[in-house]
């Protein structure tokens, strides 16, 4: 969309984005924001931080990792910390080579006046930015979290102002992290299940979901419900992935895993035991 001014002869130009543009999330980010939010400094009312993720064939932004950058703020100009900035991008590429910048965010209830400033930090840092908020203020009862990409309004060659549209922003959860998300989403929680409990919940997941294809395969063969090809085809496609491995073998398998698990347990014991005996061992005779 362009308007025209005759008299200045300039053109007033807006720059309209894709509306099919989508963000997914996954919880570790909501929760590693939070946590940032709670250990921030007395002094500071918000947190600010770099969204790492990819883009995915589809066009959808899919958000996997975050950290948060230090920064000052007044109530005309915010400073980040851009060398730490640059120093945690390069760490965490180590570890997930394939995680890029993909936007930022910050905490509080909607944008403020300064996102533009630091959107536009981050649009030199990636093309068309993701910005996003956590309401941690619980502002209308609940934790608001929303995703804005920028439109530039601009007069001629001279950019005027920066707007921000809302984007769908969707949860997207593995397995692995559906358990944990379903226990801490919870007001009270005794403590964080270990490996195993993980992995019972899991099969008792598991274990649900095929008794309901078992219920829907038999209601399909006594004719109590009409047959849909595609879930048939899914069904078989499924069982067909699923290899073919005898009980015993299976068993052996199970406990051979087991084992080298105890066995790395109580290796590790015997060295944080060893550690503690060499530590004492160095204060005493430094003591004589």
């Amino acid at each position: 969309m362009a308007a025209t001014n005759e008299q200045a002869g300039a053109v007033l130009q807006f720059y309209p984005l894709a509306t099919s543009l989508t963000a997914k999330i996954h919880p570790v980010v909501i929760f590693n924001i939070c946590d940032c939010y709670v250990r921030r400094a007395d002094q500071a009312e918000r947190v600010i931080g770099t969204l790492l993720g990819s883009v995915l064939p589809d066009g959808t932004v899919d958000i996997r990792n975050s950290y948060a950058v230090p920064h000052n703020e007044s109530s005309d100009q915010v400073a980040l910390d851009i060398d730490y900035h640059h120093n945690m991008l390069v760490s965490h590429q180590k570890v997930n080579p394939k995680e890029v910048i993909v936007g930022w965010y910050s905490t509080g209830f909607g944008v403020t006046a300064g996102s533009a400033l630091i959107h536009d930090f981050y649009s030199r840092e990636v093309q068309n930015p993701i910005h996003m908020t956590v309401d941690t203020g619980f502002t209308n009862g609940e934790a608001s979290i929303k995703a804005f990409v920028s439109v530039n309004l601009s007069l001629g060659d001279r950019p005027l102002a920066t707007q921000f549209q809302e984007v769908p922003l969707d949860l997207r959860m593995v397995e692995a992290e559906r358990v944990g998300f379903n226990i801490l989403k919870t007001t009270m929680v005794d403590k964080l299940p270990n490996d195993l409990e993980g992995m019972e919940s899991s099969m008792e997941k598991l274990l649900a979901l095929i008794d309901d294809i078992y219920k829907y395969v038999d209601d399909v063969v006594e004719g109590r419900v009409a047959a849909d090809n595609k879930i048939g085809r899914f069904i078989s496609d499924t069982v067909a992935s699923v290899p073919k491995i005898p009980p015993a073998a299976f068993d052996k398998l199970i406990n051979d895993t087991l084992q080298d698990n105890l066995l790395l347990l109580y290796l590790s014991s015997l060295a944080r035991t060893q550690l503690s005996l060499a530590e004492k061992l160095n204060t005493a005779a430094q003591i004589l």
